[in-house]
């Protein structure tokens, strides 16, 4: 047996293959010359096609026939592959010629994969084919103008969900057999062809969500066989042409979102089986027509967005099949006709932002309709033609209720609650009256709660708890009074709530500080006293809180979205401190005793009424007064001996010492009021380092956002790297200075450098590392180190270190913030150490102005949402700087590069190499193709994911690590190509 493996070979080499197969004979097989060619043309396909999923692994060359194979099927008389159907197997790579040689083909199907490049070859030779779905898929490019002059037998052709483009050939009025054509959600653009018109067994035409324009061509008149024709969502112009009333099988019109204009042709009358019309967001004008009522098949029926007026047509009534009506943002007046009774099937009617005027139709709530919206109106009087007895049932049966934006009047009736089903109550914009009715509690299903800027008096209900399904509460612009219930807290999906502009009073609930879906809490302009619950501070979710304009007290609640808060949410509370409200919260003095020597009472520290209050607060200014005082002279003796004891240890040109040599470092720790506090974690006493080692700059490593780095010596000839932080004007005090470093201490990790001490003085802080000898990653990648540029290994191996490292901190809940190339450091053994991690934790507050200032070298690194104050900053935001990380370490190029004319994204170039099937050209030029594609592919894609614009798309640090453990393993069963 001739034995040839054919698997990744190139085109070239499977043209001679097909020669060698057609002319030299193989006698081991005896199987006919027809057979092999479905062999053949099915091999020939495969090898165009990546198939990451191994869906073809059953597809092998040496087997007699096809017909076993995964995806095909053959005609039992003739053994001929009859079907080929391959959907949804993740398949990427081109459509190549082998599928000429299945000249017995009937039906293709590739749909739902990941298939790029153009439509060729001309499928269409293939005679005997009825059936070609590739939808789903990334073909792109223009249709051959010849494609369709040799149709054969084709009956349904669908490119769906393509970026197919151009004009659609004039060709395909040749293709007299189709009865389905669907080239929706592609970019194809020009006039609509007025030959395809001319294919009368056409049954259903969609080019829905395409760039045609023009006027649609005359001549649908001619389509006696039409069902269905969707060219919504494009930009035709004119006006619907007449012959559609000829149409007389149609069930389905859709010619929304286009920009057709003028009356609706009456010829439209006639087409009676017609199901479904949707002329949503167009141009038409006049009156909706009387004759809509002659079609009476009608189920759904869409004419919003458009420039209708006049009044509802009584006709309407007629359309007893009707389920779906939509008239809305025209400008229909009048009231609603009480004909509408007869449409017994009516589920959802629309007609909000219109002109309608009148009170509430009794019939609306007679007919177990599930959505009733009539925003936007000018329907006044009372809601209580909602409440009649005999549509006690229908109320049951409502999901959604919008009056929102009229005039109703009157109160808000305690039978709401009848309203069992209920998902979203809106009555907002009216003048209702009066109180929230405690029934509100047992609409079990309501998701939003939506009364604002009404009249509304009284307090909010407690019952309002019994509303478990609650996700949006808008209560704001009432004049709403009393306490926020407590039972709140049981709608525990709750994400929005809003009560601005009340006369809301008392403490803001602890209860609210358990509601852990909460995003977006308004509170502003109230009464509201006492202080923030600092249960507050767990809500993870929160991207907006708005306490201002209240009488709260008390510092802000420490930690999560209340680090970043912005000072206008906070502002109009003179009674709270914080970095928000830029207010120092001072220590509570406890109130000294004060004897009165005149007091016949014999209890120690007692006060007669009329002094005491003013001897109290007599003493604690005077503590006060004596306690800044004393801060004060100690601060000038001890920067004065400071001073003396550098200006003696130094030569005349270190006269800007900035830590002093010595004794100053002997011990560890040691504290002294002149010179500082030194503390070694490892209790090393032999610490010992001279001026001149940060005021060399031959010293300096370099300066990153938070400071200098220079290199000295512990007296055993030991050498550690010193940071020099220049954030002094924001640290936090010592005490919380000293925990958060103590904190970082205590980190151990084989991929993170090591704190190893701290010195501490109110203007000068120093961290103590371990110095690590190999460099910056950047110095690496970028500049080839020593001569020397990273090889395919050492860049996978520095990528996972540095994923591990970023996973054990996210583990202990630290954020690095800063991650970038220069801030990994390279060890002698080539291995990766994260440095400057959790330095943001020393400032006093984590305010994207302060943190972008201090890290605005890691340009191109910065995860999105620190440009919006309202998304909260989690460890996600180091996955996106770990994402572009690793494409800069795989591809050699920064993360941003400003070209001549141009400005180069990363993530964005790689992206799209993704996109056009070339990412293997973004690896590192330097590598001259030593690396394996098959882990460097996956690597960019893991990079790629990691950089999503969505956090909640990003992967967590541990799932990377499993990941690229998982690209490192060597996949078994490969075999060598020939």
């Amino acid at each position: 047996m001739l034995f040839i493996s054919i698997w990744g070979l190139e085109m070239k080499k499977l043209l001679s293959l097909f020669i060698l197969l057609l002319f030299v004979p193989i006698s081991v097989r005896s199987l006919n010359p027809s057979l092999n060619d479905d062999v053949l043309g099915l091999i020939v396909f495969k090898a165009d096609i990546q198939d990451p999923n191994g869906q073809l692994v059953s597809w092998n060359e040496d087997d007699d026939s096809p017909c076993n194979w995964v995806g095909v099927k053959c005609n039992p008389r003739s053994n001929r592959v009859s079907e080929l159907v391959l959907d949804g197997f993740a398949l990427s790579g081109r459509i190549g010629k082998g599928l000429l040689q299945l000249q017995f083909l009937r039906k293709l199907s590739l749909a739902k994969n990941n298939i790029s490049g153009s439509l060729s070859p001309n499928l269409t030779q293939l005679v005997n084919l009825r059936i070609i779905d590739l939808s789903e898929n990334n073909l792109s490019g223009s249709i051959p103008g010849d494609f369709f002059q040799q149709c054969g037998s084709l009956r349904s052709i669908s490119l769906a969900n393509n970026k197919f483009s151009g004009q659609i050939p004039d060709s395909l009025s040749s293709c007299s057999t189709l009865a389905a054509i669907n080239f929706s959600s592609n970019q194809f653009s020009g006039p609509l062809p007025s030959g395809i018109w001319s294919l009368q067994g056409l049954r259903s035409l969609d080019l829905s969500n395409n760039l045609l324009d023009k006027e649609i061509p005359k001549g649908i008149e001619s389509m006696n066989n039409l069902r269905g024709i969707n060219l919504g969502k494009n930009k035709f112009t004119g006006v619907v042409p007449d012959g559609i009333g000829s149409c007389l099988l149609l069930r389905s019109i859709d010619f929304s979102k286009n920009s057709l204009s003028g009356n609706l042709p009456n010829t439209m009358q006639k087409l009676t089986l017609c199901n479904d019309l949707n002329l949503h967001k167009n141009s038409f004008a006049g009156e909706v027509p009387e004759w809509i009522g002659e079609m009476g098949s009608l189920e759904t029926l869409d004419l919003s967005d458009n420039r209708f007026s006049g009044q509802v047509p009584t006709s309407i009534g007629n359309l007893q099949s009707l389920k779906m009506l939509k008239i809305s943002m025209n400008a229909l007046t009048g009231t609603l006709p009480e004909s509408m009774i007869n449409c017994k099937n009516l589920l959802v009617i629309d007609f909000s932002q219109n002109s309608l005027t009148g009170s509430l139709p009794d019939w609306i709530f007679k007919l177990g309709i599930q959505e009733v919206l009539l925003s936007g109106n000018k329907i006044s009087g009372s809601m209580d033609s909602l409440f009649s007895s005999s549509a006690e049932n229908s109320r049951k049966k409502l999901l959604v209720l919008d009056l929102s934006r009229n005039a109703l009047l009157g109160k808000i009736p305690s039978a709401v609650g009848d309203f069992s089903s209920l998902e979203v109550m809106d009555l907002s914009r009216n003048s209702l009256v009066g109180g929230i009715p405690a029934s509100i509690g047992e609409l079990k299903t309501l998701n939003v709660l939506d009364l604002s800027e009404n009249q509304l008096s009284g307090s909010i209900p407690m019952e309002i708890g019994g509303a478990v399904s609650l996700k949006e509460v808008r209560l704001e612009k009432n004049s709403l009074a009393g306490t926020i219930p407590t039972s709140i807290e049981k709608c525990s999906s709750l994400m929005s709530l809003i009560l601005s502009r009340n006369c809301l009073t008392g403490p803001i609930p602890t209860a609210v500080g358990n509601l852990a879906n909460l995003q977006i809490v308004d509170l502003s302009v109230n009464r509201l006293t006492g202080t923030l619950p600092k249960q507050l501070a767990n809500l993870s979710r929160l991207v907006s809180f708005n306490i201002s304009h209240n009488q709260l007290q008390g510092e802000l609640p420490a930690g999560g979205f209340f680090n970043t808060i912005a000072p206008s949410s906070v502002s109009g509370n003179p009674s709270l401190c914080g970095a928000a409200v830029n207010k120092t919260c001072h220590t509570v003095l406890p109130k000294p005793i004060v004897l009165n020597p005149n007091s016949s009472d014999s209890t120690p520290g007692s006060i007669p009424p009329n002094l005491a209050h003013k001897k109290i607060i007599l003493s604690i200014s005077a503590l006060i007064a004596i306690g800044a005082a004393a801060v004060i002279v100690i601060g000038v003796i001890a920067i004065t001996v400071l001073n003396l004891r550098v200006r003696s240890s130094t030569s005349p040109s270190a006269a800007t010492l900035a830590l002093s040599g010595g004794d100053d470092f002997s011990h560890s720790p040691t504290t002294d009021a002149n010179s500082g506090k030194l503390v070694m974690f490892s209790g090393d006493p032999d610490f010992s380092t001279g001026a001149h080692a940060l005021l060399n700059k031959d010293c300096e490593l370099g300066r990153g956002g938070f400071g200098a780095v220079y290199k000295t010596m512990l007296r055993d000839g030991r050498p550690v790297a010193i940071k020099k932080l220049t954030v002094s004007s924001l640290v936090k005090s010592q005490e919380d200075f000293e925990r958060e470093v103590k904190k970082l201490g205590k980190i151990r990790h084989p991929n993170l450098v090591e704190l190893e001490g701290y010195y501490w003085t109110p203007s000068l802080q120093l961290l103590i590392y371990e110095f690590v000898s190999g460099g910056t990653l950047y110095k690496h990648v970028h500049e080839g180190l020593g001569g020397n540029f990273l090889s395919w290994n050492d860049r996978f191996n520095i990528i996972l270190g540095t994923a591990k490292s970023l996973a054990h901190l996210h583990q202990m809940n630290i954020i690095h913030y800063n991650l970038k190339s220069s801030n990994i450091l390279i060890d002698s053994s080539g291995e990766p150490k994260v440095a400057d991690f959790g330095l943001a934790r020393l400032l006093p507050m984590l305010d994207r102005y302060v943190l972008s200032s201090k890290i605005q070298s890691a340009l191109g690194y910065m995860a999105p949402e620190f440009a919006c104050r309202t998304v909260k900053i989690t460890e996600k935001c180091d996955v996106y700087g770990f994402g572009v990380l690793v494409l800069e370490v795989v591809t050699g190029k920064r993360p941003v590069e400003y070209m001549e004319d141009d400005v180069v994204v990363l993530c964005d170039m790689v992206r799209g190499a993704l996109e056009e099937g070339r990412v293997e050209e973004c690896v590192d030029e330097r590598l001259k193709g030593n690396f394996p594609a098959d882990e460097a592919i996956p690597v960019m894609k893991l990079g790629l994911i990691c950089t999503s614009q969505v956090p909640s798309n990003r992967p967590d640090m541990g799932e990377v690590v499993n990941i690229l453990e998982l690209i490192r393993c060597p996949s078994e069963g490969h075999e060598e190509l020939v």
